[in-house]
């Protein structure tokens, strides 16, 4: 896995691609500088999903604990582009159910920015 962060419009793009499959030193930097930008009061978050090319129980839980370290703070997430696969897996743990999931990156801040005021 690797990632890259930006801050856009008052919230952080979070890029991630390759597998996600086991935990590894990148899921724990990339939580510790996401906690780097909640506690500089980002509290939007889109996470563009779109270049992971394989996913298991333990990418699952890095986008469930983002979520959690967000909505903690009163913020949101959303996902981006999920391919189909990833769409598949996310009906299938009903997932979706508690992820925003949107096609592109202009409708995530669109949505982050309706669903995140200050």
């Amino acid at each position: 896995m690797s990632f890259d962060l930006k801050i856009i419009n008052d919230a952080l793009l979070v890029e991630i691609s390759g597998n996600v499959l086991s935990i590894t030193n990148e899921n724990k930097v990339l939580f510790e500088e996401i906690d780097q930008h909640i506690g500089r009061n980002i509290r939007k978050c889109a996470l563009e999903i779109s270049k992971i090319e394989r996913i298991g129980s333990v990418g699952l839980g890095v986008f469930i604990t983002i979520l959690t370290k967000f909505r903690n703070k009163g913020g949101e997430v959303v996902l981006v582009n999920p391919s189909q696969q990833i769409k598949e897996l996310l009906v299938m743990t009903k997932l979706n159910a508690i992820f925003t999931i949107v096609p592109n990156q202009k409708e995530a801040f669109e949505q982050l920015n309706a669903s995140v005021t200050f």
